[in-house]
């Protein structure tokens, strides 16, 4: 039978919030709910939206997801977005062990062999984003993604655009022009900063410059994209195709939706589908743990517009746990080249370590996101 007979969450370090689904024959199913810095709160909205589920037929997802997301009066938001994604998550893979098939087979077959991965590299000198990136590069990476500031001014100083250019100048210098830096402004740029800095940034190609303005202004986000030829990405912040369609009516390049916060798979799948038609590419947010990377990667594998997909193997956040510590088996998740291969085992494709998972929930965490301020002591984002 495939009934759901269990929900259960695990608050895990460094910052994640893990969904398990046992179904009465014991088919067991993983997902990914964490909302950084508001995973307590979104642990509570599992719990309250698993009421819906007890019982019911653990392979009717597209239903349970129409049930979850639209069944009461109040909809949306990364809380309610995020409960979601992991609940999604955890029954395409009871679906994938039921049919014996990986994810990306169940969603249409696979469309490529393997999926291109980046990394994200930290430091606010030049000499440290040197080094940084030439790790990243001496562990095989193609490609990275670095913070374009730390805080700056609403209108920013020449000094202070200045560093973001030689930041984005070292970063070129050490990658050549056969690998590909992303520069994320992470919506910590008013539309004029974004505005001045993209044209700087343009001699040194970057990938793509990421969320130029906070999500509540995306309706500004059509004047950074004019004002550059760089492509512009955004969406690790938007929770649904309607949150989405403004933005690729702007004329966004790269669609950013994260499967812990958008819904999951199901509805990324959607969000994927959309931006096809606005001939845009699909590179999902995914700064977190094993659990949403296979998620990731089962959708990129049979989506004809993905791009590139983030992973946060090394990233600062990471204290505590790494990515592969809550795997039995590392190496699906391991990347050759700059590559990570096609996940072929049934489900999302990755075997959890339970035990390690309830070891760690016991310990639980308490990660919260900086508050942030300009410089000028106004508010923006982190």
């Amino acid at each position: 039978m495939t009934k759901i007979a269990r929900v259960e969450t695990f608050l895990v370090a460094p910052r994640w919030l893990f969904v398990r689904i046992e179904t009465e024959s014991g088919i067991i199913g993983w997902g990914e709910a964490t909302c950084e810095g508001r995973s307590e709160t979104v642990r509570t909205a599992v719990d309250q939206l698993a009421e819906l589920l007890m019982g019911q037929d653990a392979l009717r997802i597209e239903d349970h997801w129409q049930v979850l997301t639209k069944g009461s009066f109040y909809r949306g938001g990364p809380i309610l977005a995020s409960a979601v994604s992991g609940l999604d998550q955890a029954l395409w893979d009871i679906a994938g062990k039921h049919y014996g098939a990986p994810v990306h087979q169940l969603l249409g077959g696979p469309v490529r062999d393997r999926i291109r991965v980046y990394g994200w590299v930290g430091g606010d000198e030049p000499a440290e984003i040197r080094d940084q990136i030439s790790a990243q590069v001496e562990a095989g990476l193609t490609a990275v993604k670095m913070n374009a500031s730390g805080r700056m001014g609403a209108l920013a100083s020449v000094a202070e655009l200045d560093a973001v250019v030689r930041r984005v100048a070292v970063a070129r210098e050490v990658l050549g022009d056969q690998r590909d830096v992303a520069v994320d402004f992470h919506g910590r740029f008013t539309v004029a900063n974004a505005r001045r800095v993209a044209p700087l940034l343009e001699p040194y190609r970057p990938f793509f410059l990421e969320e130029p303005v906070v999500p509540e202004n995306s309706h500004l986000i059509g004047e950074v994209v004019r004002c550059t030829t760089t492509p512009v990405s955004t969406g690790e912040r938007l929770y649904s195709r309607q949150e989405f369609l403004p933005v690729l009516q702007a004329g966004i390049a790269v669609a950013q939706p994260d499967l812990a916060h958008a819904g999951g798979i199901t509805e990324v799948r959607k969000i994927a589908t959309l931006a096809e038609v606005y001939d845009v590419q699909l590179a999902p947010h995914c700064p977190l743990g094993p659990i949403a990377l296979a998620a990731c990667l089962q959708v990129g594998f049979a989506t004809p517009n993905f791009l590139i997909q983030e992973q946060s193997i090394g990233i600062h956040y990471n204290l505590g746990a790494e990515v592969l510590d809550y795997c039995l088996d590392k190496t699906p998740l391991t990347f050759v080249g700059g590559y990570v291969s096609r996940l072929t085992a049934p489900g999302l494709g990755i075997e959890v370590d339970e035990h390690a998972v309830r070891t760690a929930d016991k310990r639980g965490h308490a990660w919260r996101s900086p508050t942030w301020r300009h410089a000028d002591g106004s508010f923006a984002e982190w």
